[in-house]
């Protein structure tokens, strides 16, 4: 597969920014995009010449930085031909192992399981699981009870729901990925928000959509921007409800008046996490048209893998022919457990959230204590801080972090174009103790990059 040198550009970023000679931030922001699997295993990079006039830099600088990544194993050459991207014999695996046991996950955001209500909804699925068993246990939209119990969870938020308006999925990223499945063509534009949960990103480039990303400021979405982008595109994929990272939420005067002009995916995965007492109603209360996502990963647990999509039949029909490609159904056990906590009202649990606030509050006060200048704001809900720092070294941070005892999520994990260097998500899932010592190594992690140390690990899988 070749590499575009506009392509690559656009990953790059601001590159520039940093200490050091050109060639040596060059070759160190190429190694980090292998070390992220955005420049793929095997694919072949521009010319010196054509990254050179895309990147307006000498060809020598680029041909200095393709020969330093030769040397450490990042790149392989052969005479009258581009340089392929590789991973040297002793690189880290794609998907890293936590480097000790002591280490702080930050690149995790979802909370550890409530095992006792965990274990009475799996008792209470055993004792309903016999009137199933005459069964096939194939339900490709998903098993009456669980899409009853879903029904009412949006009732309960103020939006009448059928059953028939209901398709269980595993988890929201199937969701997701089923829905671009159904609904894009490769070169389809699709809306995103800016930042956004990088698993999407993937999901839409994979099937080969081109993304029009729309900035998120300090309060939120712009409505106007997001108007012009969508007149051309053919769909709108928005985290309305404490967005993943930003921990922002819409209000209801913009939920109001959301007419996009294509169909409209609303991942609504963290809805129930509302810390400070602010969630409005769903957007489908306003725009009946919207395509609604959602799951019980962040607000029980990650390890049940039961999500949904909420959305006319008839769009459900298609998602259902399209399924089989992908998977057959969703367990019946884990289902039937969901419908109990659903039907339980278990996904809002006000101790678990006032826990969750407490959380919050100590990441943002070990900030505030150790690393001052990084500005943080306090998110109303969700389980992550978008955390901007003065320069751009979010990727550098990330990579010399298991050096400290520290998993970290790179911000450009989060955007497109190499934008983010100077953002981290923060989750503050862990118990403040574990918070405020994170910090404590983040700080000591920065420091280091000030003196110039470097890392080679491979990026986290970000959650």
């Amino acid at each position: 597969m070749k590499t575009s040198s506009y392509a690559v550009a656009r990953m790059l970023g601001p590159w520039r920014e940093g200490t050091g000679p050109a060639h040596q931030r060059l070759s160190d922001k190429l190694r980090l995009l292998v070390l992220d699997g955005r420049l793929t295993l095997g694919a072949s990079l521009p010319s010196e010449r054509d990254l050179a006039t895309a990147l307006g830099v000498s060809r020598t600088t680029v041909g200095t930085a393709y020969a330093a990544l030769v040397e450490h194993g990042y790149l392989a050459t052969r005479a009258r031909a581009r340089a392929i991207v590789r991973l040297p014999d002793r690189a880290p695996a794609p998907q890293p192992a936590t480097p000790d046991a002591a280490a702080i996950d930050l690149s995790v955001a979802a909370p550890a399981a409530p095992g006792e209500i965990l274990h009475a909804a799996f008792a209470s699925a055993l004792e309903r699981l016999p009137r199933h068993l005459g069964q096939h246990g194939y339900h490709r939209s998903g098993l009456p009870e669980l899409r009853e119990a879903v029904a009412g969870w949006y009732l309960r938020r103020g939006l009448a729901t059928t059953l028939d308006q209901i398709l269980v999925t595993n988890g929201a990223q199937h969701a997701i990925a089923l829905l671009a499945r159904t609904l894009l063509a490769p070169r389809d534009k699709v809306v995103i928000d800016h930042p956004t949960y990088p698993h999407a990103i993937r999901t839409f480039t994979e099937a080969g959509a081109r993304l029009l990303p729309v900035p998120l400021g300090p309060t939120g979405w712009d409505a106007a921007q997001l108007r012009a982008a969508a007149r051309d595109a053919d769909l709108a994929y928005l985290i309305p409800d404490f967005h993943n990272p930003t921990g922002l939420c819409m209000p209801t005067s913009m939920r109001r008046g959301l007419r996009l002009g294509c169909p409209t995916v609303v991942d609504e995965t963290m809805a129930d996490l509302d810390l400070d007492g602010t969630g409005p109603e769903p957007v489908a209360a306003h725009l009946p048209t919207a395509i609604s996502v959602g799951s019980v990963s962040k607000s029980v647990w990650g390890g049940l893998r039961i999500g949904w999509i909420r959305a006319a039949p008839s769009l459900l029909a298609r998602v259902v022919q399209a399924r089989p490609a992908t998977d057959l159904g969703t367990p019946v056990i884990d289902q039937l457990a969901t419908a109990t906590l659903l039907d339980q009202d278990l996904t809002r649990r006000p101790a678990a959230l006032r826990q969750l606030a407490a959380q919050r509050d100590a990441l943002l006060e070990a900030l505030a204590a150790h690393l001052p200048d990084v500005d943080a704001p306090r998110p109303a809900g969700g389980l992550t801080v978008w955390a901007a720092f003065p320069t751009p070294l979010s990727s550098r941070l990330a990579a010399i972090a298991p050096d400290h005892g520290l998993v970290l999520a790179a911000g450009p994990r989060f955007g497109v174009g190499g934008a983010f260097e100077r953002h981290l998500r923060l989750p503050y899932a862990l118990p403040p103790d574990q918070l405020t010592e994170a910090v404590r190594r983040l700080a000591h992690a920065r420091q280091a990059l000030t003196r110039g140390a470097t890392g080679s690990h491979a990026p986290a899988t970000v959650v």
